[in-house]
């Protein structure tokens, strides 16, 4: 059994798609963030830096990892799937893994806080962010105009990690115009059941309702403000 201790975010999501499809047991623990559940002494001990995703393999005498890239990692190589053994598909996963570690979630999540929710809008950050995502999604379209998914032909963690946060690009106010072969990547790993059953654990908040918004919105700042 694994126990997930997630929270409806891109991040949190690629955990709970990865566990989808690999058609693992797992317990969901949903944190709140308006509670600072990620804070609590009792989360802290598993994830130091007070972030989700982390999970605890109690298969694996309790052991916890955190950072959504090493979990993925983790549970790939745990359970042979979604990335090669060894060889070059191995790397062009991890590699892509990485991309999407340093790149698309640091830049497209500093998008999403100067374009959604700072109170005072900045253009010349939101432009920058907004303008580095969109040279990233054009680096994947590249790539995914010579293979099927981002380590080749073969759909893995790369892909698990890539798509929760492609996937709301309008959120940060990005857009995947005249990217044809990111959009072909994006309609095909959409309709994945198992990605499907992973974005809903858990549910994703309506983001274009007002109360939502604002609830977000307090979260952000209460994190701008630590």
């Amino acid at each position: 059994m694994i126990t997930l201790y997630t929270a409806a975010t891109p991040n949190g999501h690629k955990v709970s798609i990865a566990l989808e499809e690999l058609g693992i047991d797992y317990e969901l623990r949903h944190l709140d963030f308006s509670a600072k559940e990620q804070k609590s002494p009792e989360f802290l001990k598993i994830n130091p830096n007070g972030r989700i995703p982390a999970i605890v393999d109690h298969e694996a005498g309790d052991l916890t990892i955190f950072e959504s890239g090493a979990i993925l990692l983790y549970l790939a190589d745990k359970y042979g799937k979604l990335i090669a053994p060894e060889g070059p598909a191995r790397w062009a996963a991890i590699q892509w893994l990485m991309f999407q570690m340093g790149g698309v979630g640091p830049m497209q999540g500093q998008a999403n806080v100067f374009f959604r929710y700072m109170p005072e809008k900045i253009p010349v950050a939101i432009d920058r962010y907004q303008n580095e995502t969109r040279r990233l999604y054009e680096v994947l379209n590249t790539r995914l105009g010579e293979a099927d998914y981002l380590a080749g032909s073969d759909y893995s963690i790369a892909d698990i990690a890539t798509f929760p946060w492609v996937k709301v690009h309008d959120w940060a106010g990005v857009s995947v115009d005249g990217l044809e072969h990111l959009q072909r990547w994006i309609a095909a790993i959409d309709t994945r059941p198992a990605v499907q059953r992973g974005f809903q654990r858990p549910p994703r908040a309506d983001l274009k309702a007002k109360e939502e918004q604002d609830k977000f919105a307090k979260s952000a700042q209460a994190i701008l403000q630590r």
